[in-house]
């Protein structure tokens, strides 16, 4: 039985689609599942200046942040955390947001080095962190005439090692990560190069990812969208709390995965 939802049953590309935008971590890549946890734990110490335990309001202020700023540039959600911190009374003047972006970036790669080293290594295979079906798609589209993107807001620098170790930089068009001690939206950076250099309509394009930040930007730019409420821990299936928060980014569809794929294709009008 099919697992695809049809948010807007009207709404269809009809073989339109000339160029596609993804995101990276958790449409794509597992490779940073749990960065919520390490995020998470972050601001909690930061705030509220210790280890715990925490007052339950502020555990769920944060859970909050996290889920609304998914997809988000990291740059972004670390400002709030400066300014939570100030209002706290627990900042220095001398942390500003990178200050604290570097000890998150130091606290992710702590926890997932292991599995970039495994997959370099050959230790696993890069289908261990990728979700269902997604290359196979991604081959799909590109097979289909279909330039496709990649877009994150993670470090371009990183998003570029990790596509390399999956072994799938090389089948994008353009990858495109936040720029550098930048704060710039990568994602909206890239609909934008399209639709105005490339002189395409909005109904010309593809957004997919699992965060509303980029399936609101296809929406604004009056792209189709497809909402990948993936489960990182199985790579595949519906995530009840991301399916949530797509639909009300206003995804034209909705997927756990890409293994669909003869569907995703009758949807499109490939």
């Amino acid at each position: 039985m099919s697992t695809m939802e049809y948010l807007h049953p009207h709404r269809r590309p009809n073989g339109r689609i000339q160029a596609a935008v993804f995101d990276f971590d958790g449409t794509f890549s597992t490779l940073r599942c749990g960065w919520e946890k390490v995020m998470k734990s972050l601001m909690l110490e930061c705030i509220s200046g210790s280890t715990g335990p925490y007052d339950p309001a502020l555990v769920q202020k944060v859970r909050n942040y996290i889920d609304s700023s998914t997809g988000i540039q990291t740059i972004y959600q670390m400002e709030w955390l400066k300014q939570e911190t100030d209002k706290a009374g627990h900042g220095s003047p001398e942390w500003d947001a990178w200050y604290y972006k570097d000890e998150y970036n130091r606290r992710l790669m702590a926890a997932i080095r292991d599995r970039i080293t495994a997959v370099e290594s050959g230790e696993k295979a890069p289908e261990e962190f990728l979700i269902k079906g997604a290359v196979e798609f991604l081959n799909t589209l590109r097979d289909a005439g279909i330039e496709v993107y990649l877009a994150s807001g993670t470090d371009h620098r990183d998003v570029m090692h990790e596509a390399a170790a999956l072994g799938i930089a090389d089948a994008f068009t353009e990858v495109r990560g936040a720029p550098e001690r930048l704060a710039a939206c990568s994602k909206e950076a890239v609909i934008r190069m399209i639709l105005e250099e490339k002189n395409l309509p909005g109904e010309a394009l593809l957004l997919v990812g699992d965060g509303k930040v980029e399936i609101a930007l296809g929406a604004a730019a009056g792209a189709f969208t497809i909402g990948a409420a993936t489960n990182e821990d199985t790579r595949e299936g519906i995530n009840p709390k991301k399916r949530e928060r797509l639909i009300a980014a206003g995804a034209d569809v909705l997927v756990g995965d890409f293994s669909e794929l003869d569907a995703l294709k009758a949807w499109l009008g490939i």
